[in-house]
């Protein structure tokens, strides 16, 4: 069976195109966590935040959160740290100290501005591997793969998690 029909109607998990989607996500982004984490004491998620900001220029929390298509409660978190390590600034909203406002100190831009060259280097080293006829296809497949999974959320959203996730849900 070609891999094109085993994405269509997959047996087992190895047929799942989402699946091999997270096998490349696991292979080619691990030389980048190792960057961040190893080198520059940043998570992978840390990294896109200031990706984010830096692209914005500042950003409410919540914003954030959309852009970076977390939850507020993983937001947060890497809010949290990217503040305690010193590379983002946080400026409340007079009369409304909820409305805050990201921005990237000058640390957060200068570690930016060092790390994103390196980031945009192993994406070049990714992407030399496929001629251009390829990449277009790809880049036009993926608009509409992600144009498809808005489409499914907004229809039917799946149900949300149980908050006491080591109980399993039973129907």
């Amino acid at each position: 069976m070609t891999d094109l029909h085993r994405w269509r109607h997959p047996a087992v998990l190895d047929d799942m195109f989402l699946y091999h989607l997270a096998r490349l996500q696991a292979a080619a982004g691990s030389r980048v966590v190792r960057l961040c984490e190893g080198g520059y004491g940043i998570t992978r998620r840390e990294w896109r935040m200031l990706c984010l900001l830096a692209e914005a220029g500042q950003l409410q929390p919540s914003q954030l959160a959309e852009q970076a298509q977390l939850d507020r409660t993983r937001t947060s978190r890497a809010v949290t740290a990217l503040l305690a390590k010193g590379l983002l600034w946080k400026e409340s909203q007079v009369g409304d100290a909820r409305r805050a406002l990201l921005r990237l100190s000058d640390t957060g831009r200068a570690l930016h501005a060092e790390l994103f060259p390196q980031v945009q280097a192993i994406n070049r080293e990714l992407m030399d591997a496929v001629p251009e006829p390829e990449l277009q296809a790809m880049a036009s497949a993926f608009a509409r793969i992600r144009t498809r999974a808005r489409e499914l959320e907004a229809s039917s959203p799946p149900p949300k998690a149980p908050r006491n996730r080591r109980k399993p849900a039973v129907p």
